[in-house]
């Protein structure tokens, strides 16, 4: 499910075009989420994912289990246009990001970069040494994002993984060393 709808950031003939003009004056708060906003993320979550999006069970677990790396946009007037959200275990110095998320009517403005890079600073502090991602190898806008924040292909076939959940869904595996990054 990773940041599949940035797809949507592409112009018709597939290219990243200029960023669209805000339609939304109201500035916008990074924070940690809250279990407050639970209701908020699961309609965010559908509306930007619809089918595939997280069901209310799940989201509050993963709330419930990696609420210090779920982090939010916030646009003070109790709507959120924006999350990531971030896995990691006790035992290892490894985490996924389980999903980022912008609201169509704010993409192409470096939200998406924000939060990763929120997050990503997030993981190096905790002592996170390596991180891992799934993203939709036609998803041209997330790859290119991805890359850009020094996410590379996990070796070997290039990351790619044929029917990873599920028949015809092929996902791409990322990876970042967080040691050099900043």
């Amino acid at each position: 499910m990773t940041a599949e709808p940035l797809e949507h950031a592409l112009d018709r003939r597939g290219y990243l075009g200029e960023p669209d003009p805000f339609p939304d004056p109201r500035p916008l708060v990074l924070r940690t989420a809250q279990e407050s906003d639970l209701p908020e993320l699961r309609r965010l979550d559908e509306a930007v994912f619809q089918e595939v999006a997280y069901p209310a069970f799940l989201f509050r677990q993963l709330y419930d289990m990696y609420a210090e790396h779920l982090l939010v946009l916030d646009d003070g007037e109790n709507s959120l246009r924006g999350y990531v959200l971030a896995a990691t275990t006790a035992l290892s110095r490894e985490s996924w990001i389980l999903g980022l998320c912008v609201a169509e009517e704010r993409r192409r403005h470096g939200l998406g970069r924000e939060l990763m890079v929120a997050v990503l600073a997030r993981l190096r502090d905790a002592g996170i040494e390596q991180v891992r991602l799934t993203v939709e190898p036609a998803n041209r806008a997330a790859v290119l994002l991805y890359r850009s924040l020094g996410f590379c292909p996990e070796q070997p076939g290039g990351g790619l993984r044929r029917d990873y959940f599920g028949p015809g869904q092929d996902r791409l595996i990322m990876h970042l060393g967080l040691t050099g990054f900043h």
